[in-house]
């Protein structure tokens, strides 16, 4: 007697139905193609993850590239002087100093231009 695939099969194939819940035609319907876009999907997810750190960095540069606007300083060199000053704080904190506490942030500003 043979053993089926039947149970375990359906059981596969509702998996990856399940999982591509809500994506558009045969994406959905098709286990081939289901399975081919779970795939796909993973992918970019994987790159959207790295992605986002990048443009969450890119972000904060332009918080602070904007703050300096007024100040008259340029971003690279702004960078470059707290670089010579030795003084070490990060662009996520700064990012979040201009929002939070711009007279603070406009005091390291005034100490890197002296």
């Amino acid at each position: 007697m043979r053993v089926k695939t039947g149970f375990a099969r359906r059981r596969a194939h509702s998996k990856i139905h399940q999982a591509t819940k809500g994506y558009r035609m045969t994406k959905r319907r098709l286990v081939k193609v289901a399975k081919e876009t779970l795939l796909h999907a993973g992918v970019y997810a994987y790159n959207s993850r790295r992605e986002k750190k990048q443009d969450i960095r890119k972000l904060w540069i332009i918080r602070i590239n904007g703050a300096l606007a007024e100040t008259g300083l340029s971003y690279s060199r702004f960078i470059k002087a707290l670089k010579d000053k030795k003084i070490e704080i990060d662009r996520k904190i700064f990012a979040e100093l201009i929002q939070d506490d711009p007279q603070a942030f406009q005091k390291i500003v005034e100490e890197v231009k002296k």
